[in-house]
């Protein structure tokens, strides 16, 4: 199996080259109690059997300053693509998201709420950011979307109109899958499936979340394959702001997807990471 993790972070341990300023002006607790250089994560890597990663910037860290996930990640360049955050209303984001591109960016992610601040998905339907989805339908990045349920019409609403733009729905859009089988709960999420170009990223909080109540990762995991099919799932550790271990997060999703076929794991532990990230093949 080739292991490809398209969720870890990265925080520098010099504040004077790369200083925090964090998104909404709070900085993320773990990445002051657990924070993870380049280095520690290539290391991490290693122990685990991980390949490659699409790293993706800290937004709580570092806010729209993408300069240390890129500088780290050119470092490991045969192992590493950068994946960034932007000011989507900023006058000049067309050329400001040129100019990361230029340094190697291979993607990019909104933020629009989670760990230091509510959801508040009304970024995604400003006209103003759509000159950023124009350029990045250009240029072939695609776009992790940070949201829970709340913001899955706005998602549909942005995939229908970007139809070029490969759009990755981190932790899975968060759904309450506590109901246990056939999940009505989560019906929202599944009624995303017919967008071809939206892909679900299977994170620590959903591996923790089917083993809770009357969920199951034996009958949660083949459902969202049915829905979605495995080559727009792929795998994401949220190292180090999932606790653990890289290589225990690993394992516990190794056993979450011993449910769904060879076949399917390879697409959601590498091969569909290769196609969302081409410098990763």
């Amino acid at each position: 199996m080739n292991y490809i993790d398209i969720h870890p972070h990265i925080i520098s341990d010099d504040e004077k080259r790369y200083p925090p300023a964090p998104l909404f002006g709070k900085r993320s607790d773990w990445s002051q109690e657990r924070p993870s250089t380049v280095e520690s994560l290539i290391a991490a890597m290693d122990d685990a059997g991980v390949a490659k990663a699409a790293v993706v910037h800290s937004s709580t860290t570092y806010g729209f300053d993408n300069a240390y996930v890129v500088d780290g990640c050119n470092q490991y360049a045969d192992r590493l693509v950068a994946v960034g955050s932007v000011d989507m209303l900023d006058d000049n984001v067309e050329a400001v998201i040129r100019d990361w591109a230029d340094k190697r960016l291979a993607g990019l992610r909104i933020f629009t709420g989670g760990s230091t601040k509510d959801f508040d998905p009304s970024e995604l339907e400003n006209p103003k950011a759509f000159r950023a989805w124009e350029v990045l339908s250009e240029i072939g990045l695609p776009m992790c979307i940070q949201t829970g349920a709340i913001g899955l019409p706005q998602v549909r609403m942005l995939a229908e109109k970007f139809p070029k733009v490969n759009i990755i729905l981190d932790h899975l859009g968060r759904p309450d899958v506590l109901d246990g089988p056939p999940y009505r709960n989560a019906q929202s999420l599944f009624d995303m499936a017919d967008l071809p170009n939206l892909y679900m990223k299977l994170t620590p909080r959903i591996f923790g979340d089917v083993q809770k109540d009357k969920a199951s990762d034996e009958n949660f995991f083949p459902r969202v394959a049915e829905a979605f099919g495995a080559r727009r799932m792929a795998w994401g550790s949220n190292f180090p702001t999932s606790p653990g271990t890289l290589k225990d997060i690993l394992a516990t999703t190794q056993a979450g997807l011993a449910c769904l076929s060879e076949a399917d794991r390879e697409w959601v532990f590498g091969k569909t990471a290769q196609q969302l990230y081409p410098a990763l093949a």
